[in-house]
């Protein structure tokens, strides 16, 4: 039946108009029936036979068909099947074959989808994400000017990064922790699902712009970023995908950049290192590995200003920002990306030797500012070492050495120096007999020390 109706359909385009009032008098009927009854049993024959129906074929002789699947989802309040409407919006995305030949069916598609951003079902919101992506694909710089008929993403994500803000501000007014109260799961309030609902389509839909557009990476869409890593904290809290969320965030990351948008990006993410979520500043320090690894070539000017950035999250008041800080590091001195210099061992030295000891009332407690500059330095001290894993750079010893003088500090500095030492013995273990010529006879001594000693064991 749908390989008949796709026939039919491509072969009425050269019919008398009478012809055609006739026979579309007739197909919608049975159309809206068969989409009332659409089950993932009979769906793949339809959306078949809308696909090969509109494929290759001038839109304006298509308009009835066009006119019909948009139908789909304006006149489809009385569904009560998720099933069956995600269905229909899935229907709709055959409508890809005119690509950017019906820019006001696409207008009036992106202006409807946006407002149902925050659709009670999950399946129809992955759907809308993806529509909506699709309709933002055409909206490209040409040879010869914009494309100015199509819905303009400048003016979308504007609209986004407002309802995003507010499903945040209202998300954080009662914020929702799963609890079980004797036995009875303590459900979510409607305003707080809807806040988590406009976020996870969001992230979705942002994913899918990075699928479809030829050109995804505009002003609007760095503007974006700040809330993809503010939502880091609400995601992990939830039953939404964390790596579906790193994964948009890269999907900027791995993207080429022209000069102006990464110069917008970098003071993005420098925007997000001062916020107060330690989970944001962790994912944009994230974000910048692979920001600087896929743009190498052209983010030369800005490593400068992404080694005071690191810099200063290595003494961030939260272990996990500290940690992905000197990560991130050591991997710009490997590339070459930042220059190591004795000045950064001299610094690192200096804040790693920081008394964290201090007296409060005659009596000796630990200062936690000061055990966090500590811990900064012995991090920076565990970057040079770490960044240069098969072979032994001239700063490398000394760093070494000076690690193994902090063995015995409390956690989480030894935590670190433990893990750095391992990982280094690990990578040079097979070429030892090598290093080991590049190290002076005490300083073998002392790595010897601090790699058989107890404390290392345990």
């Amino acid at each position: 039946a749908a390989e008949i109706v796709a026939g039919m359909i491509r072969g009425s385009k050269y019919w008398t108009l009478e012809m055609l009032d006739e026979l579309w008098k007739n197909l919608i009927p049975f159309l809206t029936d068969v989409c009332n009854n659409l089950s993932s049993d009979n769906y793949s024959y339809w959306a078949f036979c809308f696909k090969y129906s509109m494929e290759n074929q001038d839109p304006r002789r298509m308009h009835r068909l066009i006119d019909f699947l948009c139908s789909l989802i304006k006149n489809n309040q009385t569904i009560e099947s998720a099933s069956n409407e995600r269905f229909r919006w899935r229907l709709v995305q055959e409508l890809r074959n005119f690509q950017w030949r019906i820019p006001l069916v696409w207008c009036a598609i992106n202006n409807f989808a946006k407002e149902l951003l925050d659709h009670q079902f999950e399946i129809v919101r992955e759907n809308i994400a993806n529509i909506l992506s699709m309709s933002l694909s055409f909206d490209i710089i040409l040879p010869n000017g914009r494309s100015t008929r199509h819905p303009n993403i400048d003016q979308f994500i504007n609209t986004i990064c407002e309802r995003l803000h507010q499903a945040i501000v209202a998300y954080e007014k009662t914020p929702f922790v799963p609890v079980n109260v004797s036995n009875q799961v303590v459900e979510i309030d409607f305003e707080t699902r809807k806040a988590l609902n406009l976020m996870e389509t969001v992230i979705q839909l942002h994913t899918y712009l990075f699928d479809w557009c030829q050109q995804p990476v505009k002003i609007a869409t760095i503007r974006i970023f700040p809330y993809l890593c503010e939502i880091e904290s609400i995601v992990a809290k939830h039953n939404f995908s964390e790596d579906i969320l790193t994964i948009s965030r890269m999907r900027v990351a791995m993207t080429y950049l022209h000069a102006d948008l990464l110069k917008a990006l970098i003071e993005q993410v420098e925007k997000v290192c001062t916020s107060t979520k330690w989970q944001a500043r962790r994912a944009a320090i994230e974000f910048v590995q692979n920001l600087i690894f896929y743009n190498l070539f052209n983010a030369r000017p800005y490593a400068k200003c992404l080694n005071e950035l690191l810099r200063r999250c290595l003494f961030d008041e939260y272990l996990e920002v500290r940690t992905i800080a000197s990560m991130t590091l050591s991997g710009f001195y490997q590339c070459g990306y930042i220059e190591l210099t004795r000045e950064d061992l001299k610094y690192f030295n200096i804040m790693s030797k920081t008394h964290y000891f201090t007296k409060i009332d005659g009596k000796k407690v630990t200062s936690t500012e000061n055990l966090v500059k500590r811990h900064g330095g012995v991090l920076g001290l565990c970057a040079i070492v770490l960044s240069s894993p098969y072979d032994i750079s001239k700063n490398v010893p000394e760093a070494l050495i000076l690690l193994c003088e902090h063995s015995q500090d409390p956690d989480p500095i030894q935590m670190s120096i433990k893990k750095c030492l391992s990982e280094f013995r690990h990578t040079h273990y097979n070429s030892w007999h090598e290093h080991q010529e590049k190290f002076t006879t005490d300083q073998l001594v002392t790595l010897a020390d601090a790699f058989i000693s107890h404390n290392y064991y345990v």
